[in-house]
């Protein structure tokens, strides 16, 4: 059955009157002293989590999560500066091999009932040592010992100088390490907890963070308060939360939780599916009008890019050996067309090579990638003897039912130029496998930034870097020379020069077809006041408020 959303939407606005603004009594999982209202955010994450360990912080779900729990000696911002955090101040050595870090004095994490006293839950730089050195230990087994691979020399690179002082020396200078050190794998737990706990520390989760977990019942729903001991405080002075708690639930069905939002029982909703899209944007991509009233939209670049991607192997890929053909490819189909018609224009044409906006380095200008020109397509196929009276050999793309309709359009209108594209559609983790196998020819796939650094993109084609990162197995020689200069360069300009030569490389090599750059949406209830979005598309819910 086709439910009409929009009617639904508006007919549910229209009685919002009758609908709570907060939770009564201790719904949410909180305690109140009194019989206010408390008032406690509530989201819908349709991809559950297997665990609240930060050291399994592989995805977006227990990202957010680990968000609120835990702090880092680091954080980022909305326009994804590296401010402190845990850490008050750090020093860099001048050959960048030494980073020392002086932490907050008055920082202490959650109660627990293994604590002496509130003494023993003072955070001390041990604690940083022990939850570092635990994401590299194998019993730990988390999928984040990648963060620290190639860049140190082993645990005895992370050294506590004294109690409030942590230093972490590197084998090679790696500018981007602060921004990896604002990632979740890096939070920081209590070691007193952690070796108590073990591997049951994943539903156990202590942090020192603006909320505390309170319950979970797993695929269903978590609970956080406020921690009443936060350190943090805003930029006036005041306390930091804001609100009283949290309420995550988790239902894979996007539609229902669609519905959930549309009856005002939550309060945000972060990106948009399909089903529902055109209820809530215009072709535009603009918040429909008749909404405006009742819910607001905020959009900011996402450091995401999508993209097709080449088997640069040519014993398995001998048609695309020629990079006319490549970059015919690239010329060959209307990206802007696509994303307003497909994606009711949320992202942006990917036409400035493959760092999305939303980067500091990112520069349109610096960088010009392709766009469509369908006559340089049809000539750069002449030059390698192809056009639409002589199609190239079938060239199969293989993709997921998600992006079915995307690579479709781009299937069509290459054909009109005289490459002969198939379809094969496959599940994600079917796909995924033969990426990593360097099995899939040509291929659909995306990438999300770990940190906010091109670095995180530019990655994924370097040649030293097997499937994944590598999954085109991508291997220039003066991209790679470019990279090894960029780590060491630690003048921010300088380095996104060399950032920007890179990516030039890659526009006229072709290995991938960039298609958009994403973008956050998120549509919010009227009662939800600062929370802001970053292209990182990190939930920071500490400094908001709710009516």
């Amino acid at each position: 059955m086709k439910y009409n959303y929009l009617a639904l939407f508006l007919l549910c606005l229209v009685f919002s009157c009758n609908s709570p603004t907060s939770e009564k009594g201790n719904k949410s999982g909180t305690k109140s002293g009194n019989k206010k209202d408390l008032k406690v955010f509530r989201y819908n994450q349709p991809s559950s989590v297997n665990s609240l360990d930060p050291a399994f912080s592989k995805d977006q779900a227990t990202m957010w999560i680990a968000n609120q729990i835990y702090n880092g000696l680091v954080q980022v911002d909305e326009n994804l500066n590296v401010l402190p955090c845990l850490a008050k101040s750090w020093d860099i050595s001048e050959d960048g091999l030494s980073y020392t870090f002086h932490l907050n004095e008055d920082v202490y994490f959650h109660e627990h009932e293994i604590f002496e006293n509130k003494a023993a839950r003072n955070l001390k730089a041990s604690d940083v040592v022990y939850s570092f050195q635990r994401i590299l230990d194998p019993a730990v087994g988390s999928p984040g010992t990648w963060i620290f691979s190639d860049k140190i020399a082993g645990a005895g690179s992370f050294v506590a100088l004294d109690d409030y002082t942590f230093q972490l020396k590197l084998t090679k200078a790696f500018r981007p390490i602060l921004g990896i050190l604002s990632m979740q794998y890096c939070s920081v737990i209590p070691e007193k907890i952690g070796k108590h706990f073990g591997k049951d520390f994943r539903a156990n989760p202590i942090g020192s963070g603006p909320f505390r977990y309170k319950n979970w019942r797993e695929g269903e729903v978590l609970i956080m308060d406020k921690n009443p001991e936060y350190w943090e405080k805003d930029a006036l002075g005041n306390s930091l939360p804001k609100i009283d708690g949290i309420r995550v639930e988790f239902n894979e069905n996007k539609q229902a939780a669609y519905f959930d939002f549309v009856q005002n029982k939550l309060d945000f909703i972060s990106g948009i599916d399909p089903s529902y899209k055109d209820d809530l944007l215009t072709q535009e991509g603009k918040l429909k009008p008749e909404l405006s009233a009742k819910i607001n939209l905020d959009k900011s670049p996402y450091l995401n890019t999508e993209y097709l991607g080449f088997l640069m192997d040519f014993k398995k890929n001998p048609i695309l050996e020629d990079k006319r053909i490549r970059q015919a490819m690239n010329y060959g189909f209307d990206r802007a067309k696509m994303i307003k018609f497909l994606r009711n224009n949320t992202g942006s044409p990917a036409t400035a090579g493959f760092v999305p906006k939303g980067l500091p380095s990112f520069n349109a200008k610096a960088v010009p990638g392709y766009s469509y020109n369908p006559k340089k397509a049809a000539a750069l196929l002449k030059e390698a003897g192809y056009g639409p009276n002589n199609p190239t050999p079938e060239i199969m793309l293989e993709t997921t039912n998600s992006y079915l309709d995307l690579c479709t359009f781009i299937q069509n209108q290459l054909k009109e130029i005289g490459v002969n594209v198939r379809l094969e559609q496959l599940p994600p983790a079917a796909l995924r496998e033969k990426m990593s196998k360097s099995e899939s020819m040509f291929f659909r796939g995306s990438w999300i930034a770990d940190y906010p650094d091109a670095e995180s993109f530019l990655t994924i084609l370097y040649g030293a870097y097997p499937a994944p990162p590598n999954y085109t197995r991508f291997n220039n020689p003066e991209f790679d020379k470019i990279y090894q200069e960029a780590l060491l360069e630690t003048d921010d300009q300088k380095r996104y020069g060399l950032y920007q030569q890179m990516d030039r490389i890659v526009i006229e090599e072709a290995p991938v077809i960039p298609l958009y750059y994403d973008e956050v949406l998120r549509f919010k209830q009227k009662r939800v006041k600062g929370l802001k979005n970053n292209a990182m598309n990190l939930l920071i819910l500490k400094n908001i408020e709710l009516d």
